[in-house]
């Protein structure tokens, strides 16, 4: 089933339930994926726009919750914490460690990056691979520990 499919069921049954903070988490997702598919000029979203969006939203609640955390918030922090896990199942499934691990060191091989001079090149090689199912900064943090500087 196509993602924006799932979510918009996903949406009719948190109606039903009369879940509110549910329902009002899903109906900003489904307006984010539109609004891509809308800049993007299609009619129907992808389910590349939908990762997209989903990559997107996730990052930003943790970083809100972060801040919250920080600005001494606990109780809206844990409100972003758990829009973030509900967006989560409309995410690709992530890469484990050893899988991106493979990736990292056949793209530096691929490159023959040296140094940390050659990132650039390792990165623009794994980010297309790994789109949606690996964090920029894990997949960046890997990149600089196999690169000496």
């Amino acid at each position: 089933m196509p993602v924006f499919l799932k979510l918009q069921e996903d949406i009719k049954d948190a109606m039903k339930a009369r879940d509110s903070e549910k329902l009002l988490a899903l109906r900003t997702l489904s307006s984010d994926i539109k609004k891509i598919t809308i800049d993007a000029g299609r009619r129907e979203p992808t389910d590349e726009d939908c990762v997209a969006a989903v990559t997107k939203a996730i990052k930003q609640r943790e970083d809100a919750a972060s801040q919250m955390d920080a600005g001494g918030r606990p109780e809206l922090a844990e409100r972003e914490r758990m829009q973030a896990e509900l967006f989560r199942v409309y995410q690709p499934a992530q890469l484990d460690p050893e899988e991106l691990d493979a990736i990292v060191r056949a793209a530096v091989a691929q490159t023959g990056a040296a140094s940390a001079k050659d990132k650039g090149k390792v990165l623009s090689l794994v980010m297309p691979q790994v789109k949606g199912r690996a964090d920029g900064k894990t997949v960046q943090a890997l990149v600089s520990a196999l690169l000496p500087a």
